[in-house]
């Protein structure tokens, strides 16, 4: 057991090692010159290193741990958030997150569908990724649709590409329109693709924008379940309705009965409610874990304290692994086409979400 751990140890540690030199580089670089928030620099530092020189085989295992720290953050990010505020903003709050969901899902499905052409599985993963939570639910919809490769790989890069474009962009526009904290950081929360981007762009806008822009993604994160299991119905139902006239085929017991369908159905019904459950991250939990005990004054000021600034430097280290796992090649693979559709759905969604925003928050 020892052994093993420590072998594993070994694996990951250069990798770690080289996260944390791209962090405290990155916290160099704006300590000495004032260019932006030093999340935002670590992000291009490692974008910067991992194109232009590229991961070496020995650090990779470390710098795919990334996600660890990521996750870590967000759960003790819990302990610093205000509940009250939360609380007299929930209502609202709710309401644009599910209605940000909605629109865009119905917008990228119609857009994909009957107005760009294209291909219904790829139009729904796009749907999935831009709607609730980027890869995460491209690869969760993949599972319950059974796309080909060439739709999974279109719809991860055009992903992926808005990530990096709405990590920059959105700092930018909410400074320029003088955003409030929780404005932008529910607007970021309800409307940007993958968790790592939204919660570095609501760090580099300010630590309270950040706890609202990671709260509201992980509202939506609770949603990549149902999402999937919606998909996968109506998949099965379109599948079911074109063999129809066909009629069902059914292998007949060894007493010369015939299945009534009863199993199937119960199975799938148990599939449905497994995808359901295992939609749900379990850092999501330790989040709202960690926001119930602050709550009930299981930690004192400072303790808080520490712990939020633990969570930086976690956030810090997962930066700079997000950013050497940003490939140029992979955008590359994106196409027009689904790049097109995301960006119309985005702008309409974005703009109407941050409208709504200002005027109720």
């Amino acid at each position: 057991m020892a052994s093993t751990l420590w072998a594993g140890g070994r694996r990951v540690l250069p990798g770690i090692a080289v996260l944390v030199l791209v962090g405290l580089l990155a916290r160099v670089v704006t300590a000495v010159v004032p260019i932006g928030s030093h999340l935002l620099v670590a992000i291009g530092i490692g974008a910067f290193v991992a194109n232009v020189f590229g991961v070496p085989d020995w650090a990779t295992p470390g710098v795919d741990t990334h996600g660890l720290w990521l996750e870590a953050g967000i759960v003790l990010l819990g302990a610093t958030v205000a509940v009250g505020r939360v609380i007299g903003a929930g209502g609202r709050v709710l309401a644009i997150v599910l209605g940000a969901v909605i629109a865009t899902v119905l917008l990228v499905e119609a857009l994909s569908r009957w107005v760009i052409g294209i291909d219904e599985k790829a139009g729904s993963l796009l749907a999935a990724g831009s709607g609730i939570c980027g890869v995460s639910a491209v690869a969760a919809v993949a599972g319950a649709i059974d796309p080909d490769r060439r739709q999974v790989a279109y719809a991860t890069a055009t992903v992926l590409l808005f990530d990096a474009v709405t990590l920059v962009a959105y700092p930018a526009v909410g400074r320029l329109l003088g955003l409030s904290d929780v404005v932008f950081g529910v607007w970021a929360g309800s409307t940007m693709f993958s968790t790592g981007p939204v919660t570095a762009a609501g760090l580099a806008y300010s630590p309270a924008a950040g706890e609202w822009a990671v709260l509201v993604k992980l509202a939506r994160n609770a949603l990549i379940g149902v999402v999937a299991v919606g998909y996968a119905m109506y998949y099965a139902g379109g599948a079911n309705a074109s063999g129809a006239t066909r009629g069902p085929h059914r292998e007949p017991h060894d007493d010369g009965t015939h299945d009534d369908g009863a199993h199937d159905a119960r199975s799938a019904v148990r599939a449905r409610l497994r995808q359901l459950r295992e939609g749900v991250p379990v850092f999501l939990l330790g989040f709202l874990l960690l926001i119930a005990l602050s709550t009930i004054g299981v930690f004192t000021p400072a303790q808080r304290t520490a712990i939020g600034n633990t969570s930086s430097w976690l956030f810090l280290v997962a930066f700079a692994g997000l950013g050497m796992r940003m490939n140029v090649r992979e955008f590359r693979e994106a196409g027009i086409a689904p790049v097109v559709v995301v960006l119309l759905a985005l702008v309409v969604v974005s703009s109407g979400t941050l409208a709504v925003a200002m005027a109720i928050l």
